[in-house]
């Protein structure tokens, strides 16, 4: 599998490979250069609106996953994303304290059902 995920707030590792960071916001009392963040794909993440309904709520989640599928239809980060993927080692990196319902294990889920492309050439 290309891609996985990590908390941003984590040390890099080589294991890491291309580091891309799925959030509007750059995290909290983190400096670029200890994030080592190669893309930060602000494109990619959720609207704020989606953000901010979700709250990071576990009873919401399955619902965040289905909005945020239909937010990245015809994204054409999205086909960069994945054409990244078949380079090499992905890490889809978050900021939230909460690692199982986040912005990045949804983008994972949805990359591994397959099915959604990006813009053009995707």
């Amino acid at each position: 599998m290309p891609f996985r995920v990590k908390r941003v707030y984590d040390p890099p590792s080589p294991e890491d490979g291309l580091r891309v960071l799925l959030d509007r916001l750059w995290p909290r009392g983190l400096s670029k250069e200890k994030a080592r963040v190669d893309w930060w794909a602000k494109e990619l993440a959720p609207s704020d609106g989606l953000r901010r309904w979700f709250g990071h709520d576990p009873g919401k989640y399955p619902e965040f996953v289905r909005r945020y599928r239909e937010e990245l239809k015809g994204n054409p980060a999205l086909a960069r994303l994945k054409a990244l993927g078949k380079e090499g080692t992905v890490s889809l990196l978050f900021g939230t304290k909460e690692t199982r319902y986040n912005n990045a294990q949804a983008l994972l889920a949805i990359l591994e059902e397959g099915g959604l492309t990006g813009g053009e050439g995707a």
